[in-house]
């Protein structure tokens, strides 16, 4: 609507005052559009970076260090029964947070029962490595909502912003409507640009928290 109200060569050529003023409005409107729009889209892109640097970490840590852990809890737990079953991988759900509070968990027992597990092969760089992706887990999971929060907030602007441009608009149809009243064709003209849809679409972040990674991800046990 806005860009074709601003297509409109009628108030280009015979202008009034108040259509200048409307123009002017209009046009710094759709200037601060373009900004926000480009904050949008910019918190999409951080979403999607989140989302796929989490999905990495995930299947890394899930294949590699979390399954160590539980093999060598297992292989403890002939010396430490209880063992057996602190050193399962269950997460509480398929959410990224549901794996964070369960690694976070084993990291935690692993900590307390280090002693024990390292007689029956815990490698403590496997230890410190997955304490460090964890926190670089932690860290995208911060991006992730940062750029949501980007995105959300920049949305909500537009949608203000073309409530103004509505508005905008249709002072100025009045206005269009008197000065071509004996113009047909520039009214005719006039009625297809003021109703082209609006110049803002709302971008999508993809992905989601609930979406576990393909492959690597679920319960992990001891053979």
């Amino acid at each position: 609507m806005a860009q074709g109200v601003l297509g409109f060569k009628q108030i280009r050529t015979a202008p009034s005052p108040a259509l200048t003023t409307a123009l002017g409005q209009l046009e710094e409107r759709l200037d601060r559009g373009e900004e926000i729009a480009g904050r949008q889209l910019e918190g999409v892109r951080i979403v999607r970076a989140a989302s796929q640097r989490k999905l990495e970490l995930r299947r890394g840590l899930t294949g590699t260090h979390l399954s160590h852990l539980v093999h060598v809890g297992k292989a403890a737990s002939r010396e430490v029964p209880e063992l057996a079953q602190k050193f399962v991988f269950r997460p509480g759900s398929r959410s990224h947070l549901g794996f964070r509070t369960a690694a976070r968990g084993m990291v935690a027992e692993a900590q307390t029962y280090r002693d024990v597990l390292l007689k029956y092969g815990l490698g403590e760089d496997v230890l410190a490595d997955l304490t460090a992706g964890l926190d670089q887990f932690d860290a995208a999971m911060e991006q992730g909502q940062a750029g949501r929060q980007t995105h959300v907030g920049a949305s909500a602007e537009l949608r203000a912003l073309a409530d103004e441009i509505v508005q905008i608009v249709r002072v100025m149809d009045g206005l269009v409507r008197h000065r071509f009243r004996n113009d047909p064709e520039a009214l005719a003209a006039w009625e297809s640009a003021s109703n082209i849809p609006g110049p803002f679409r709302p971008a999508k972040p993809e992905g989601s928290e609930g979406t576990p990674p393909a492959g690597g991800t679920g319960e992990v046990r001891a053979a």
